[in-house]
């Protein structure tokens, strides 16, 4: 037996880290933080261990505790202190993540990446402007072009307010194109757009929902985010976003979609994000609860993977922990 190429050399300690072939850094990740116009405390996630829902008034301060674990991005996701059909507290000039985003841009150095969707601002939870007469899943509609003007306006009123980013999030089609071509009728052709490029339909959302209060009050949203089932699909819609002028290209979820990471990643000469969600980090928390698993061993595994699959951005809910163990 031929026993001249021992791959073990190479994992011998010292020569170990020298070789490996992905690495991870605080400043690899973003940060998703939540803040919530409904409260004057902060509220824990039950779903989510570690994370909680802040006011205004402690917005700055949640994003200090982010930037010292040395993280350098976050991730703004609002609750509002009303809402209606449209989601018209999305692009009010007070609204939560306008006046959030204007307070931590003065008071810090993050860099302020901003949600744009409607479902955490409707009565009825969708991403877009629902039809009318749509009260079961049967008949729900959600109508994308009706909806295009309404993220154009969040987006602009998001980088008025500072925003180093955007992203767009709802998946509707032409979304980005049109977000691209009112941020720079404003002024703001410098503010980059992270699209969710390939979002998909996913059973792995569930504690974000409760932490945003973004759940539909009826139906779901497989008419307008991507069949878990579909991979080349993936491909055609990065495609669609990057001929709009996306700037960053974001696939959620990330580990249970890692194959789409690495198509996208083969693809595009575009940086890419992969958004590690709400449902991943529960499930490891609960499993680390039960004695199952190490949750840092296991955590940082899992974003380890999804940088090796070609993420060069995780969004994550582990990143302070992961960030002050690196």
């Amino acid at each position: 037996m031929d026993l001249t190429d021992r791959p073990r050399r190479l994992r011998r300690d010292g020569v170990r880290d020298l070789v490996s072939e992905t690495s991870l850094a605080p400043s690899d990740f973003v940060a998703p933080v939540f803040v919530d116009a409904t409260t004057d405390e902060r509220v824990p996630i039950e779903s989510m261990p570690g994370h909680e829902r802040v006011p205004v008034d402690e917005a700055v301060s949640r994003v200090e505790e982010v930037r010292e674990t040395g993280v350098e991005a976050v991730m703004l996701f609002g609750i509002p202190a009303g809402k209606d059909a449209e989601g018209s507290r999305a692009w009010a000039n007070d609204g939560v993540v306008q006046e959030a985003t204007r307070r931590i841009t003065a008071e810090t150095d993050a860099y302020v990446v901003t949600d744009v969707c409607l479902c955490e601002y409707t009565e009825h939870g969708h991403c877009g402007i629902v039809e009318d007469g749509a009260e079961t899943d049967a008949d729900l509609t959600v109508d994308n072009d009706a909806t295009l003007p309404l993220l154009e306006r969040i987006a602009v009123s998001h980088a008025r307010a500072g925003a180093d980013m955007v992203a767009p999030s709802g998946m509707m089609d032409g979304m980005v194109g049109a977000i691209r071509e009112a941020l720079d009728e404003d002024g703001h052709a410098n503010v980059p757009i992270m699209s969710y490029a390939a979002k998909y339909e996913s059973a792995f959302y569930g504690p974000f929902r409760d932490a945003a209060d973004g759940a539909p009050a009826f139906g779901d949203r497989r008419h307008y985010q991507m069949d878990p089932a579909n991979r080349r699909e993936a491909v055609r819609e990065v495609a669609l976003d990057v001929e709009q002028g996306a700037d960053v290209l974001m696939v959620k979820p990330a580990l249970p979609y890692l194959d789409v990471v690495s198509d996208v990643r083969r693809r595009f000469d575009h940086p890419v994000a992969a958004y590690n969600v709400s449902g991943e980090y529960a499930m490891l928390h609960a499993a680390a609860e039960n004695g199952w698993l190490d949750l840092d061993a296991v955590a940082r595994e899992s974003l380890l993977s999804i940088k090796r699959a070609g993420a060069d951005v995780v969004v994550t809910y582990f990143a302070e922990d992961v960030a002050r163990a690196l």
